[in-house]
């Protein structure tokens, strides 16, 4: 691909770097936003740097947000007594947009998966567990990836806290195994939600 301008070849190397993004789609975005009005370009480019620098992660449960706690933990008419744990931010938005879960939410920043080097100590499983032991929870729901590494961060979580006098199920396997919950359908996602299941039963069935 040859270009007659160093800038616009520059702004096409950088979008191509976004996930999902070839050089033939990056060019269209690139020349999308060269017709625009500069006011618009600008702005657009303050966005996203004022994403980058200023959002932060919710003390509490590690999802995004524009303080230090984001609005769901701070949403009384949330259910804080029930967690659900899941795997990254986009199972959160996921399971949001079902409008079948009222409870809050716990990201672990991944699952555990020996093979890439990514152990509980890399996860945010220490301060869930420190989370459920000082607070009045009465429920996790594990809302992790139907995997062979989703099952192992649930019995590993399950293991530390099975002395906690708490209710812990996992959502129904309407989710296919091996699937990922951010390309469920909503309605079936949200079916997974409310026809959730204890852990135990889901282990034993393993």
């Amino acid at each position: 691909m040859q270009f007659s301008s160093q800038l616009l070849e520059n702004a096409v190397n950088e979008f191509s770097k976004l996930p999902g993004i070839g050089k033939k789609t990056a060019l269209r975005l690139v020349l999308h936003l060269l017709n625009q009005k500069e006011i618009m370009v600008t702005n657009f480019g303050e966005v996203i740097s004022k994403m980058r620098t200023e959002i932060k992660f919710c003390h509490r449960c590690f999802n995004v947000a524009d303080g230090d706690i984001c609005s769901i933990c701070a949403n009384s008419m949330r259910k804080q007594e029930i967690i659900c744990v899941v795997e990254n931010i986009r199972d959160v938005i996921a399971i949001e947009s079902t409008l079948q879960f009222n409870g809050t939410y716990h990201v672990l920043g991944g699952i555990i998966s020996p093979l890439d080097g990514i152990g509980p100590e890399q996860l945010n499983i220490a301060s869930l567990v420190q989370r459920v032991t000082k607070e009045q929870t009465e429920e996790i729901i594990f809302a992790l990836n139907p995997t062979i590494q989703g099952d192992t961060t649930i019995y590993y979580i399950q293991k530390k806290i099975k002395d906690l006098p708490i209710k812990t199920t996992t959502i129904a396997r309407g989710i296919s195994f091996g699937g990922d919950l951010e390309y469920a359908d909503e309605l079936t996602l949200g079916r997974s939600l409310q026809n959730r299941m204890p852990v135990e039963n889901y282990i034993s069935h393993k």
